[in-house]
């Protein structure tokens, strides 16, 4: 009873792997690999979610390697029945990938669903002066309020479980231990409408 299901945010982050090669193998985990984010660079695994856009609790978990794309796994993410799915710009371009288009006519994805992607901020910047810039400014400060909650989850797991950086060699494994985190994470973030829920119970 805590999910609307009618709206998803989604999004990725990156969880660290051991880039050392000083282990029995000589060698880094073949399924981890590097990417470049903001200048600097990383190596591991990404963890992307599908979280509920009012409760923030996380439906869906996709685990891969760092260097794939964020928007190239964004059909994963939904659960079918919402009607709105907010992204970062990362996602730019969603609605028009071949992977969604074919979800969509599987049924998997909701055919009319409204993608809310952020602007880039270079694009942004680029609008004239006037009117339409700021009525544009204006709705994508209002998406923003909206996916700043999809971060919940990710502090929860990075920042409360202290999980920041992988566990096991692999990606089967890794992902299991995502599944595990992120259903954790959910407890946290639902805690109070829970222990409310709860307490009318007992009452």
């Amino acid at each position: 009873g805590l999910m609307m299901r009618e709206g998803t945010m989604v999004d990725a982050t990156i969880i660290n792997a051991p880039s050392s090669t000083k282990n029995k193998s000589q060698e880094r985990d073949g399924e981890m690999h590097q990417t470049k984010k903001r200048n600097q660079w990383y190596f591991g695994m990404k963890a992307h979610i599908g979280a509920d856009a009012d409760s923030g609790l996380v439906h869906s978990v996709h685990v891969t390697a760092a260097n794939e794309s964020d928007v190239a796994h964004a059909h994963k993410l939904l659960h079918g029945q919402e009607r709105d799915v907010f992204a970062d710009a990362g996602y730019a371009g969603v609605q028009k990938r071949e992977e969604v288009i074919e979800a969509q006519q599987a049924g998997t994805i909701n055919p009319d669903v409204q993608w809310s992607v952020a602007t880039g901020r270079a694009k942004l910047k680029a609008m004239a002066e006037g009117p339409i810039k700021e009525i544009t400014q204006a709705l994508e400060r209002v998406k923003a309020q909206i996916r700043a909650r999809v971060e919940h989850p990710f502090h929860v797991v990075k920042n409360l479980f202290k999980h920041k950086k992988v566990r096991y060699k692999g990606l089967a494994k890794n992902g299991s231990q995502m599944f595990s985190l992120f259903g954790l994470a959910n407890l946290v973030i639902a805690k109070k409408q829970l222990m409310a829920l709860q307490a009318q119970g007992a009452s």
